[in-house]
């Protein structure tokens, strides 16, 4: 079992979700996501933090692994691996020598596919409300998605827009990419009011009153606002990144 397996089966023991862990360790889910995935490694603060949110320690975590290039040994190959160590120095001349006229017959007959590289992984929510879900399951509330050159670089996660409020920006069924960055006035945002999961433009006036407008002006009625006593309320989930923004008319 990988190093990220095991992140992944200990959190599973504890019950934790990938946003619970991520917001113990202070990263985000989908960071959460790469390292399970092998396709990241935690930062040495961010590994003291994992130890103690896990409630274990470096040898359960490490056991079997080997980092390098994030590959795992399989017991057969530690197995192999010991048995070379073993040897006399001209028998693993013999092994290398072997090793290597096998391999380039391989390469000669039957060339190995280029290895794809290694992207970062998001979640894409299938809909709004999964993005406030503490427990989504994937596969049913999302799934995961790489990085890649179409994608915005600094997204942290999608979510697929259900609705027409915030066309033409985000047509119904489009695929919203957003960083958990702060928002600046003008910016469309991921939200949370009251229980409810919104896609809208954040305003907000000189006496802290805050705006959501729907984009489309025929669906003004899902516009929201929270006076400055309630806007403490707000969720913002994180910053759209893609879309072309129209001015409100």
């Amino acid at each position: 079992m990988s190093f990220g397996e095991r992140i992944k089966f200990r959190r599973g023991e504890l019950k934790l979700s990938r946003g619970e862990l991520a917001g113990r360790l202070g990263v985000s889910p989908s960071a959460v996501s790469n390292y399970e995935n092998g396709l990241s490694f935690p930062k040495e603060d961010v590994m003291l933090r994992l130890f103690d949110s896990l409630e274990t320690d470096p040898n359960q975590l490490f056991r079997d692994s080997f980092r390098g290039g994030g590959q795992t040994l399989s017991s057969e190959e530690q197995t192999l691996l010991r048995k070379f160590r073993e040897l006399s120095p001209l028998g693993r001349e013999t092994v290398q020598s072997v090793t290597e006229a096998l391999w380039a017959c391989r390469q000669e007959t039957s060339p190995l596919p280029a290895e794809r590289p290694e992207g970062r992984i998001i979640p894409l929510y299938h809909t709004l409300a999964a993005v406030g879900c503490v427990s989504a399951v994937p596969g049913e509330d999302f799934d995961e998605i790489s990085v890649t050159e179409q994608v915005p670089q600094t997204a942290e996660f999608a979510v697929r827009i259900s609705g027409d409020a915030m066309a033409p920006y985000l047509e119904d069924g489009a695929v919203a990419y957003v960083s958990r960055t702060p928002l600046r006035e003008g910016d469309v945002g991921i939200f949370s009011v009251n229980g409810k999961v919104l896609c809208r433009q954040y305003d907000r006036d000189d006496s802290g009153t805050v705006y959501l407008f729907s984009l489309n002006r025929r669906r003004a009625d899902g516009d929201v606002t929270l006076p400055a006593a309630e806007a403490g309320t707000l969720i913002c989930f994180g910053r759209v990144l893609t879309g072309t923004l129209s001015n409100r008319n």
